[in-house]
């Protein structure tokens, strides 16, 4: 019995070992809200949307609006800090909804989160991509 505890007490060591040295340049899965996000094929990598600091607004396809995983109004995104907001919609969403939330985001540099476009080399784990939005006169 003593021996099994063992093993299972080396097992769990040697796993957390194995995380603590993971790979600093892969992509780490972050929690957030889930959307089914559009397609782009002229979308780009935007490796500093997985940054922990990241400013990440979800849209989802009823139109509520969450800052990371905290749900907020479209009034609280105009005092953002942020230089550069991520925009993570879902493809469904209404429109005018998406055209109020741009025109709330003009003081900020806008980066509309995609999903992986169709010619992009599958790896074991990808990046985040998206498209960068220019709004009227900054």
């Amino acid at each position: 019995m003593k021996s099994t505890i063992g093993v299972y007490l080396l097992a769990l060591t040697m796993a957390c070992a194995a995380a603590a040295q993971q790979d600093p340049t892969k992509s780490v899965l972050r929690k957030a809200v889930s959307v089914k996000m559009p397609v782009s094929n002229q979308a780009i990598e935007m490796p500093d949307a997985e940054d922990e600091n990241a400013t990440v607004v979800a849209v989802t396809a009823d139109g509520n609006l969450y800052l990371g995983t905290r749900p907020v109004q479209l009034s609280d995104l105009g005092k953002l800090n942020a230089e550069t907001v991520y925009v993570k919609a879902d493809a469904r969403m209404p429109y005018q909804k998406m055209l109020t939330l741009l025109d709330t985001l003009r003081p900020h540099s806008v980066v509309l989160l995609t999903s992986t476009p169709s010619n992009t080399e599958r790896t074991t784990i990808l990046p985040p991509y998206g498209v960068k939005v220019m709004l009227g006169r900054q």
